[in-house]
């Protein structure tokens, strides 16, 4: 045995520096500091601890404490107890030696650009902590048992039915709760209804739009067939012998404009007829800030149309909520694809969010952002009429970003002028389908939402100083 405890006040107090502080209470602050006196070396394996009755003596703490504290320990590995014999640190394959002193420094910064004028993401400060706070404890306190364990793979009903009710009012959405299979944003989605089998390709898409949805298609075996684009949205007129297709009717990303209206009833139209599907990506509906937003086109026909939304951009990224409203007859194919229980979307979570859309905290942050927006629009419209009034700037009528129109053959130049002035932003270029032969122009895609208030003001400035001259 290494050693044994003759004088535990001694030790304790000269030579372990047991410090009975910090949070928990003095149980958790003996284990804690035992914990670390094995941990650091300064009790050897093999060492016998004093009897519960002296060490709380020792201590000026209740027998109860230490026995407790023994008890952790013991269950932990840290400590052996055997009848008769008393507790001991428990041996180690190896012993436990002081760790050498590794020099502290400070974590190296990330060099990020100056200035993020990317597109997609809103303003991060301005996540409401305080009322989404509220909402998760009104969440827990209210929450039933079952709850806690395997979630329902379609999702809570208590939002599903906050959904329902939110997405008739503010998106035009006909639907019911069964028809809801929450996700966990828009490429779980593509993931669920392709890589799950419930939908094959090809898939129509529009000529322009994120490249990573379709690297999320291709994984599936997917094949894209690009869309021509003009100023009316999507050549729904040019669809072939796809059976589906994806569009951002609401506020076609990146462009920016809305599909027309003569070109949503003819997309239904097509779908009738082939029976075929449209799939509704309505990433940023909600942020219409000239008229009313522009209704969903689910509405014109819900057994044609799988309307996909999340809460990326009207809250944040972090929060890894979406929903699909299905057809009918696709709803027990997107469950069986989900599997037998909820493993995507946090239930606590969903049950967080169904309280925040059914208090009406939901639209309250909404109106809000989007007079948040809009004033970033406004200022960003003015410094380009101010400072660059050859530039021409469009799809401002909604969403998160616009998109700068600049003459032919500058927009590479652009978007390395703006690097070289520490600003990360994309052009058109970067979203153009590999198959497209139908570009739209020179641009760049500024995403007005994502710098903080006080980031804002320097970000415009060095865009208008890395725009191409007249």
């Amino acid at each position: 045995m290494a050693d044994s405890w003759v004088n535990a006040a001694e030790r304790i107090g000269s030579d372990l520096h047991l410090e009975l502080t910090g949070p928990g209470g003095r149980r958790a602050a003996l284990i804690r500091a035992l914990r670390e006196a094995v941990r650091s070396g300064r009790l050897a394996p093999g060492t016998r601890l004093p009897p519960y009755r002296s060490l709380a003596a020792d201590l000026g703490v209740a027998r109860n404490t230490v026995a407790d504290a023994y008890a952790e320990l013991v269950a932990e590995g840290w400590l052996t107890a055997r009848q008769g014999s008393g507790t001991s640190v428990a041996e180690r394959a190896a012993p436990l030696r002081p760790a050498a002193r590794v020099p502290v420094r400070a974590p190296a910064r990330a060099r990020g650009p100056r200035h993020d004028l990317r597109q997609g993401a809103p303003d991060v400060s301005a996540f409401p902590r305080a009322a989404w706070l509220a909402s998760y404890r009104r969440a827990l306190q209210r929450a039933p048992h079952e709850v806690f364990g395997p979630g329902d793979p379609a999702g809570r009903a208590e939002l599903r039915e906050a959904l329902t009710e939110y997405l008739a009012r503010a998106r035009g959405v006909r639907t019911e709760p069964g028809r809801i299979v929450i996700c966990s944003g828009f490429a779980h989605a593509l993931r669920l209804l392709f890589g799950g089998g419930v939908l094959r390709g090809p898939l129509a898409v529009e000529a322009y739009g994120l490249g990573f949805h379709r690297e999320v298609l291709a994984a599936a075996g997917v094949r894209t067939v690009p869309l021509p684009l003009d100023e009316h949205g999507a050549r729904v007129d040019r669809l072939g012998r796809e059976r589906a297709v994806l569009l951002t009717p609401a506020h076609q990303f990146p462009t920016g404009g809305p599909l027309h209206p003569a070109r949503r009833t003819a997309v239904i139209d097509w779908a009738r007829a082939r029976d075929g599907l449209v799939l509704e990506d309505d990433y940023d509906g909600e942020f219409r800030y000239d008229r009313k937003p522009v209704g969903a086109v689910q509405g014109l026909d819900p057994e044609r149309v799988i309307h996909i939304g999340s809460v990326s951009k009207s809250l944040s990224p972090a929060v890894r909520l979406g929903w699909m409203v299905l057809p009918e007859r696709y709803v027990e194919a997107v469950r069986a694809a989900k599997g037998d229980r909820e493993a995507w979307a946090s239930v606590l979570d969903q049950l967080c969010l169904a309280g925040f859309i059914a208090s009406g905290s939901y639209d309250r942050h909404v109106r809000r952002m989007r007079q948040r927006y809009r004033g970033r629009r406004d200022r960003l419209v003015a410094a380009l009429a101010e400072h660059a009034p050859h530039v021409q700037v469009t799809g401002v009528a909604a969403g998160l970003h616009a998109v700068l129109r600049l003459p032919p053959g500058t927009e590479a130049s652009a978007v390395k002028a703006a690097a070289w002035q520490g600003i990360a932003l994309d052009g058109l270029a970067a979203f153009r389908h590999p198959e497209t032969d139908i570009p739209v122009g020179d641009g760049l895609v500024v995403g007005y939402a994502t710098p903080s208030e006080h980031a804002y003001g320097p970000a415009l400035e060095a865009l208008c100083g890395a725009l191409p001259p007249p």
